[in-house]
């Protein structure tokens, strides 16, 4: 199989994503796409900055400390998509931009915490990680319990909260996701009424999906395959 360059995946995704934005009467530009790069190289992730890509999604902390050293000097937002174990708040509040996976009050009250002591003067963004499909496999917090997690976190001084993220059982068809696409974004205005502020982010969708995300409102999509490729599948250049 021929190989392809990750600044000619990035042409493709994004014009997928503007397509469905298209259908879904949205503006392409609403859509903030993070690259999945985890178990890629420092190397791919310049490659994609310098392609014009901006927000990178990673998984796990320990991963990502091993390879930031090689892309310091890039200005991009750094998302950590994954569980966190709450023993790695602290370093995790330091290391990146945003936490998308925030699933218990305990954990955001160490990432409150730990943003506090660091000084830092701009709140850590963080989205609720909602178990949308209750898969024993997945992690997050139950629909019955969002809403008081949700007022919870939302009083922490130091977390901005954004929204929700989730990830739907995997389905060969892309459409079995919309249902739980659907949810979440039910959900969010569910809980932004109950609020009384707006809650601006539903991060949903993957590589196999996005574009039925986009479809049912997500603003930002998680793509790792689609751009990277498998390891060994995508030309790095250089």
């Amino acid at each position: 199989m021929a190989t392809t360059s990750i600044r000619e995946n990035l042409l493709q995704v994004q014009e997928r994503i503007f397509a469905a934005a298209r259908r879904a009467g949205r503006r392409g530009e609403e859509i903030t796409l993070i690259g999945v790069s985890k178990t890629h190289p420092a190397e791919a992730i310049r490659e994609a900055f310098e392609a014009g890509l901006r927000h990178f999604g990673e998984n796990r902390v320990q991963e990502w400390e091993g390879k930031q050293g090689g892309i310091q000097d890039l200005s991009a937002t750094w998302h950590l998509i994954g569980h966190l174990q709450s023993n790695k708040a602290a370093k995790a509040a330091k290391l990146f931009h945003a936490i998308d996976s925030v699933d218990d009050f305990p954990l955001a009250e160490r990432l409150d915490r730990a943003r506090g002591e660091i000084g830092a003067s701009a709140k850590l963004r963080v989205l609720i990680e909602v178990h949308i499909a209750k898969e024993e496999t997945k992690t997050g917090v139950g629909a019955e319990e969002l809403p008081e997690l949700v007022e919870k976190v939302a009083r922490l001084p130091m977390l901005e909260l954004a929204g929700l993220m989730c990830i739907p059982p995997f389905a060969e068809n892309a459409g079995e996701a919309r249902p739980y696409f659907s949810r979440l974004r039910e959900l969010r205005d569910d809980l932004a009424k109950r609020l009384g502020r707006a809650l601006p982010v539903l991060s949903m969708g993957m590589s196999h999906d996005f574009e039925v995300a986009i479809e049912e409102g997500a603003t930002e999509v998680r793509v790792g395959t689609a751009l990277f490729g498998t390891r060994g599948a995508v030309r790095v250049a250089q």
